[in-house]
């Protein structure tokens, strides 16, 4: 925001200089960005009026014009086609230095002598663009240096404000932290009432009460259609940011710089029947005021007649009811809209606004009336014309209600780290306007409706600190009770999930939690996912499902930068929709692309498998110590259906782990393949304490079994088969070998496995091996039909 220093010491001045006074705004929170000095470069610059202009004898397009400069007249030679007698204007004389670095010296135009240049608006730095030289009022003194006369012995201060302070986007706002800063009394300055001198008022039906809770307008009429903006307000516009376009319109903009407050004005002709306020029909048509036509949603507030839509709620208005150049009646509007659900309309169609700029941050929803009776009274002064009275429509269920708030005087020192006086609190929150109550542990603090970002206790304690001054703080040395938290031993923490995947060659990165709407529907369909209402961009419009969004975004990336071998992994949280509520999950999920190892001169380049995924999770799973693992064949959308699997952790569900579809592949315009996981953190955790067990002192057997299958039995249900029946002795099980072919029927495999054998206490005897491998082999033949491969 662009504000004049003139203009602000104009309602607050207090002694300082302009360093001091930029210090004091930065250190309170309101950072000045840049400072802009406007008479710079502009000395020996005066007020002239052209006695005549007669045509170069020469050239057809330069005039050669008597310019009276006070206490001279002078002969200089210009190409404006305004250049005319009896006009005022600027003229740089002999030795002037303009803002673009042109230096003025006598000169000979075409061979004819010149004694300076008369000046556009763009060459005093004043305009972007500019046609003609600059035409000053006819009262205008000649000889008054320009910087006097435009009063630009002044700067305009940037201030860079962080989005919870709206309340400053006004003169009136940061005239206040001024006058609180340097403990200086403020007082708004009066607005005189003007009194309804006509009957008209409009017609106002509130029907979207929660989006607009209140909706002030009044109708003037008879206003001078040709009445122009006087250059104090062109002027202190201008310094605003803001262009002059016509009086209506520049008044209603002085009023958003002044007051911080947005305003409209419809030309009433244009207004059938009355002001509705309402949601836009889906589809619905308006042509804004910068030509373009947009196509509205249902989710968008209107400002609409009795016929069609005349404004965006909160944004900005239509081109057919805009101020024309022969309006003569209009219809002032000053709204309260609630912030959330302006936030992202601007945007949403392309646009950005100083009326949603301030919207969405919000505004003092008591302010509406006084914004009003300002432009009124100003309208009324420079163009005439007559006032109907004020319309206020209000809803008050809807309307934010101001902030009661309990200050304990003990909870100072706690947060800052030292006290404040009862005198210098009460002090400091008085002249931010709030209204203070005593009570036994401190006040009741009346929050004032323009400071809406105060709403707890903390809010006012840092509010104390930024008046009293950060550079004020004295250096203490924090102490407190370092208490160690209690940590389950059983529970796996994510740390020690992090190191194991990066000693197996994984990295870890961090992506965004949210993510492409049609990423979301490729890798989980079945899952619907929280759409964002104020979307960072539309690729980013809904929160993540799942982890392999990013995931495989990231790849994508690396990819197509000839990174081909990737090994990733992320812990953070997915959220998902179950009953209305929004369950927030943390999960764990890795990705492996390309070939196995990094390249070498002693190996190849084999890729990565499923084989490799499901070792690494293995390894993953073994930090919660002995815990029952299964994986099981499953289908998931986003998993090719011969190569995914479920994994359990002691019969609960942890996760999935399997290749990537071939047809997620080619929808996400990638190459090769992807083996992805993903574990809920919660579930993977919770392990077991290791407990100790005596090593057996007795020799141990080996022995090999190999047992023809059909397909759909795993080799897992043969080892939960094989211990179950084996009991104690088994010490060790391992799958070696898996065969199909000749020798086995179509349908069924070779499962080989190697068990050894050791009993804890007792040496096993000839026997008592052939006794558990009978009951071994009988197991296996009742529970999973196998037979002993010959």
């Amino acid at each position: 925001m662009k504000i004049s220093e003139k203009w602000l010491r104009e309602w607050v001045n207090p002694n300082i200089s302009r360093d001091e006074l930029c210090k004091q705004l930065t250190m309170a929170g309101l950072e000045i960005e840049g400072i802009e000095l406007l008479g710079e470069g502009l000395s020996n610059i005066v007020v002239a009026e052209v006695i005549s202009a007669e045509q170069h004898p020469d050239a057809d397009k330069l005039r050669v014009a008597q310019v009276n400069v006070g206490n001279e007249t002078l002969q200089i030679v210009c190409g404006a086609s305004n250049c005319r007698s009896g006009i005022k204007i600027p003229a740089a004389l002999v030795g002037a230095s303009l803002p673009g670095g042109l230096n003025i010296k006598k000169a000979k135009l075409r061979g004819v002598e010149s004694n300076g240049m008369l000046c556009s608006a763009k060459e005093l730095g004043m305009a972007e663009e500019s046609d003609g030289i600059l035409e000053l009022p006819s009262d205008a003194q000649v000889g008054t240096p320009i910087v006097d006369f435009f009063k630009l012995n002044d700067a305009v201060l940037e201030i860079n404000l962080t989005p919870n302070r709206g309340d400053c986007l006004g003169v009136i706002g940061v005239a206040r932290e001024l006058a609180v800063l340097n403990k200086m009394p403020f007082t708004l300055p009066a607005i005189v009432e003007s009194l309804a001198t006509i009957n008209d008022k409009p017609s106002i039906e509130l029907l979207a009460p929660e989006a607009c809770p209140r909706y002030c307008g009044r109708i003037v009429k008879g206003i001078n259609p040709n009445a122009e903006t006087p250059l104090w307000m062109v002027e202190k516009l201008r310094r605003g940011g803001i262009e002059s376009i016509s009086l209506p319109v520049d008044i209603t903009n002085f009023v958003l710089l002044e007051l911080g407050h947005p305003m409209h004005a419809f030309d009433l002709r244009e207004i059938k029947g009355g002001i509705r306020v309402r949601m836009a029909s889906e589809g619905e048509k308006l042509t804004l005021l910068d030509g373009r036509e947009v196509s509205l949603t249902a989710d968008t507030l209107l400002i609409a007649d009795h016929e069609k839509p005349v404004a965006i709620g909160g944004v900005m208005g239509g081109e057919h009811s805009g101020i024309a150049d022969d309006t003569t009646d209009v219809l002032l509007e000053a709204a309260f809209f609630t912030p959330h659900l302006i936030a992202g309309k601007a945007r949403q169609y392309g646009l950005h606004t100083d009326a949603s700029h301030r919207y969405e941050r919000g505004v003092d929803p008591t302010l509406q009336r006084r914004a009003i009776e300002r432009a009124t009274e100003l309208l009324l002064q420079l163009a005439g014309g007559q006032a109907g009275p004020v319309v206020d429509a209000v809803s008050e269920t809807y309307l934010p209600k101001t902030a009661s708030i309990h200050l304990r005087r003990a909870r100072i020192p706690r947060l800052l780290g030292f006290s404040l006086p009862d005198v210098e609190v009460e002090g400091m929150l008085t002249r931010l306007g709030l209204q203070l109550s005593p009570t036994a542990e401190g006040w009741q603090c009346q929050v004032p409706a323009h400071r809406f970002d105060i709403s707890i206790e903390a809010d006012l304690i840092e509010e104390l600190i930024r008046i009293h001054g950060y550079h004020h703080l004295s250096v203490t040395t924090p102490h407190g009770d370092m208490a160690m938290a209690r940590v389950p031993e059983h529970v796996v923490g994510d740390n020690a999930m992090r190191d194991l995947l990066v000693d197996r060659g994984y990295q870890e990165v961090v992506t965004f939690t949210f993510v492409e709407p049609n990423l979301m529907r490729e890798l989980e369909p079945g899952l619907e996912p929280l759409p964002l209402i104020n979307p960072i961009t539309p690729e980013m419009a809904v929160m993540r499902t799942s982890l392999w969004a990013g995931l495989l975004s990231t790849a994508k990336h690396n990819l197509n930068r000839q990174v081909d071998r990737l090994a990733m992994f992320e812990i953070g949280l997915r959220f998902v929709q179950e009953k209305g509520e929004l369950n927030q999950q943390k999960m764990i999920a890795g990705l492996l692309h390309g070939p196995r190892q990094p390249m070498q001169w002693n190996h190849g380049r084999e890729p990565f498998d499923f084989f490799d995924l499901k070792g690494d999770i293995e390894a993953l799973l073994s930090l919660g110590g002995s815990r029952q693992v299964e994986f099981r064949a499953a289908v998931h959308h986003a998993l090719h259906p011969g190569q995914s699997a479920a994994v359990f952790v002691n019969g609960k569900l942890a996760g999935h782990l399997g290749a990537l579809h071939p047809e997620r592949v080619k929808a996400l315009d990638l190459e090769g393949d992807f083996f992805v996981f993903e574990l809920i953190v919660d579930v993977i955790s919770d392990g077991v304490l290791p407990r100790y067990k005596e090593l057996s002192k007795f020799p141990s057997v080996a022995r090999d079994l190999a047992v023809v299958v059909e397909e759909s039995i795993s080799a897992a249900h043969l080892q939960t088969v094989i211990r179950e029946a084996a009991g104690e002795a088994l010490e060790d099980l391992k799958v070696f070998d898996i065969y199909r072919g000749k020798g086995i029927d179509s349908g069924r495999k070779s499962v080989a496995l190697g068990l050894t054998l050791r009993h804890p206490s007792r040496t096993l005897t000839d026997s008592d091996v052939h006794a558990l491998m009978a009951a071994v082999v009988g197991s296996l033949q009742t529970h999973c039909g196998a037979q002993l491969r010959e």
